[in-house]
């Protein structure tokens, strides 16, 4: 062979070889690509935990709790949010089963207990918020009605971390971002969808029809009134925006996510200023807040020592706790928060 068709020959490999490594660049490209889109949650959201953050002159500090139990007063969001991104950057729908909390991890997953009807559900948190102060947790308009509280705005909840579960989707969302920052074609597959059905289940007690309005909680805590007959987002099948003797609510067959049925037991509402670890402390402050109201202290053991809680009440309503909790953030509690129990 002459020197010139070895060349020639030398330039082709050359050329092959590098359109070669090309395509498997691309391929590899695309399939990061493939990777990165790939979700465990609906519209693509990532794992968050996320940094301390401020708002309106409070601090928040997000961590990795799977030990959060906590009771308080949920509310709910809807439309005004419906089609927007949530902190984790999924698509807010408010006919899902979502929540928004101002610390846990997201996405994670929580049991929501509705201590004023006994009804349960399990909620994916894939949200910050809610940010008016006395609320522990804010939920899409779909679990409000499936709770029970859609009309009322808010209700005394329990909220309960689901560890297991929860711990499970951090995991594969957080090795599904690894593969696809180091361009594996290594896919995760997604986590199963749960179907819905109907049962039918009976009203919460004392509660009355109401055929026509119904209360819109937002995430600042406001409560404003729609009709219940007009609104396009409603899925077919969903229950109305009622409260009537024979509702019907749609489950989902997932029994983790199904509508669960607890015994009602009595509830109060107070307002606690602060938990302090010497008695005197405790009492110069139950002392400052007497004109408030009934304040008490109340003795608890916490990890192997001794707290004293001063709280305020037992309070009539949620309004009045909110009116009181406003008082005791203003005489110089701003971690004073509402606590049913």
């Amino acid at each position: 062979m002459s020197a010139s068709r070895l060349r020639a020959f030398g330039l082709l490999s050359a050329v092959l070889f590098l359109l070669a490594g090309c395509a498997e660049s691309q391929f590899l490209i695309h399939t990061a690509k493939r990777v990165a889109r790939t979700s465990d949650t609906p519209e693509g959201g990532y794992y968050k935990v996320g940094k301390p953050y401020q708002i309106e002159g409070i601090w928040y500090h997000p961590e990795e709790n799977y030990e959060y139990d906590e009771t308080g007063i949920a509310s709910w969001y809807g439309a005004a949010f419906h089609g927007k991104l949530t902190a984790n950057g999924e698509e807010y729908d408010m006919n899902a089963l979502t929540a928004a909390h101002r610390t846990l991890p997201m996405p994670s997953f929580v049991r929501v207990t509705n201590l004023e009807n006994g009804r349960s559900l399990v909620l994916k948190v894939n949200d910050r918020g809610p940010f008016a102060k006395g609320r522990i947790i804010d939920i899409s308009r779909r679990g409000s009605q499936l709770l029970g509280f859609q009309n009322q705005g808010t209700a005394r909840v329990r909220v309960q971390i689901l560890a297991d579960q929860s711990r499970a989707v951090a995991a594969r969302l957080q090795n599904r971002e690894d593969l696809a920052r180091v361009g594996s074609p290594i896919t995760v597959d997604k986590m199963p969808k749960a179907s819905v059905s109907a049962e039918a289940l009976p009203a919460p007690v004392g509660a009355e029809a109401s055929p026509s309005v119904s209360g819109t909680a937002t995430s600042s805590g406001s409560t404003s009134v729609q009709t219940a007959s007009t609104d396009p987002l409603t899925p077919t099948g969903t229950i109305p925006n009622t409260t009537a003797p024979s509702e019907t609510v749609a489950l989902t067959t997932n029994p983790e996510a199904a509508v669960g049925h607890e015994p009602v037991k009595p509830t109060s509402i107070y307002v606690q200023a602060g938990a302090f670890g010497i008695y005197e402390n405790a009492n110069k402050v139950r002392a400052r807040l007497s004109p408030l109201g009934s304040v008490f202290l109340d003795q608890v053991l916490v990890d192997g020592k001794d707290l004293y809680r001063v709280r305020v009440g037992p309070l009539a309503d949620v309004r009045q706790a909110d009116d009181v909790l406003s008082q005791v953030v203003g005489t110089g509690y701003p971690d004073a928060r509402i606590i049913v129990d």
